[in-house]
């Protein structure tokens, strides 16, 4: 409690604090704003099929869900993100311009923004046409005044998320998109406990909800746990005279992640497993109804997922990590790792302890994201509970919690006060070190 006394003794901070806690209550405000000419109840109905609407829906805090003006959500400026992140792979002007530093970030940033609105178009213009042809619409509404009006409102909505966010990472506190998600998803967190609590005669009475919440309790230990763990590569740094002085050589560490592509590699899963299922709700088709149904559950639809978390854990932490740069960073600056050489060998021993420790961090995604169908299967759990308190909205809400308190805790030990794990723990480690 005296840790968190300490942010009323710092003006910037609690006005940082107060902004973030501003902003999101608008955005909130705006998920129930419906978009003009939709039946909130049918699309309702539509989006809790087990489609991939339901994952767009858990992103945008149930905002699809109400079609209302913020129903694309932040996921179109995630996607563009992700899209300039993989063609800089493969396009040099891009990766060149990504090592300009602060100019070429602004402009990659740019970049992502216009993206954004070219993906907020195009996915308002499927679901328009989409929600005609599933006859969701409002008597007299239809035809092209309600395409326009619907691409320009889901479009000026993601548009609007997008700057929140940027102004609560600029003048707030922690990541603003991420900060966004996480408000979505903990706004479920208050019905999930009522589920929890009507479903306590399973387990025998409170005994079986505290149990549940217990569970729940370790669920979340065993995630931090994992998050902050990483396999430090000691680097050792040789002497140097700079002018006429000589500084004695230093040792350092590299931090390898356990789980360094955090929570993307289940979303493009889900993404992918679901999107039979999504197009079966628009073709009436007997294959892709067929081919729908047995993606959906059942052992295939379990074995698949985990592959697809377990591929795509690599394949990002390739996108995201390239061990040449950082060998040959490590070599401009005189270091080296003890009993390995500079260069080549160096970026090979990297990448080998990565690739080990990345099996590991996506076996632990992959047991985390499959929870909630054991639970919902196995034990009977309601589907709202378990995808709360498992599965990749968790993930997404102890990260997001941790990363924000990292940076209370730099703002609180930056001015000399003692932060939230007291003065003898240590910093606390977000997400992101």
């Amino acid at each position: 409690m005296s840790s968190i006394g300490n942010i009323t003794k710092l003006p910037e901070l609690r006005k940082r604090i107060l902004f973030t806690i501003l902003m999101l209550g608008v955005y909130r405000i705006g998920v129930y704003v419906p978009t003009p000419g939709v039946n909130p109840e049918a699309i309702a109905k539509m989006v809790n099929q087990g489609t991939v609407f339901g994952i767009f829906n858990l992103f945008s805090g149930g905002a699809l869900e109400n079609f209302s003006v913020f129903a694309l959500g932040i996921m179109p400026y995630i996607s563009a993100s992700i899209i300039f992140q993989l063609l800089a792979v493969v396009i040099p002007a891009l990766e060149k311009l990504q090592k300009e530093g602060e100019s070429g970030r602004k402009k990659i940033t740019q970049w992502t923004r216009y993206g954004t609105i070219v993906l907020a178009v195009i996915q308002g213009l499927g679901i328009s046409y989409g929600l005609e042809q599933q006859g969701v619409l409002l008597p007299g509404a239809g035809g092209l005044s309600f395409y326009i009006l619907t691409v320009t409102t889901l479009a000026s909505g993601t548009a609007f998320i997008m700057w929140l966010g940027e102004q609560i990472t600029e003048r707030g506190i922690g990541n603003g998109i991420s900060l966004i998600i996480f408000a979505g998803i903990v706004t479920r967190i208050p019905g999930a406990m009522r589920d929890a609590w009507n479903v306590k005669e399973q387990f025998g009475s409170l005994l079986g909800f505290l149990l549940l919440l217990a569970f729940i309790a370790a669920v979340i230990g065993i995630i931090i746990f994992c998050e902050r763990g990483q396999r430090r590569i000691p680097i050792n740094y040789a002497k140097r005279v700079v002018g006429r002085k000589m500084y004695a050589g230093q040792s350092s560490h590299l931090p390898l992640k356990i789980n360094t592509s955090g929570v993307i590699p289940p979303i493009f899963a889900s993404s992918l497993i679901l999107f039979p299922a999504t197009i079966a709700q628009f073709v009436q088709n007997p294959k892709i109804q067929a081919l729908a149904s047995s993606l959906s559950s059942g052992w295939l639809h379990t074995a698949l997922y985990v592959s697809l978390i377990i591929f795509f854990c690599y394949f990002y932490t390739a996108v995201t990590f390239n061990p040449v740069d950082v060998a040959d960073n490590i070599k401009k600056f005189g270091g080296f790792i003890p009993g390995i050489r500079p260069g080549k060998p160096t970026a090979d021993y990297i990448d080998r302890v990565l690739s080990r420790i990345t099996l590991g961090g996506a076996i632990y995604v992959a047991a985390i994201c499959v929870l909630p169908e054991i639970l919902i299967t196995r034990f009977g759990i309601p589907q709202s509970l378990a995808v709360t308190f498992g599965g990749t909205s968790l993930l997404i809400v102890v990260g997001v919690a941790m990363d924000t308190v990292a940076q209370m805790e730099s703002h609180l030990l930056t001015r000399n006060y003692e932060g939230f794990l007291g003065a003898k723990a240590g910093k606390f480690k977000g997400r992101r070190r």
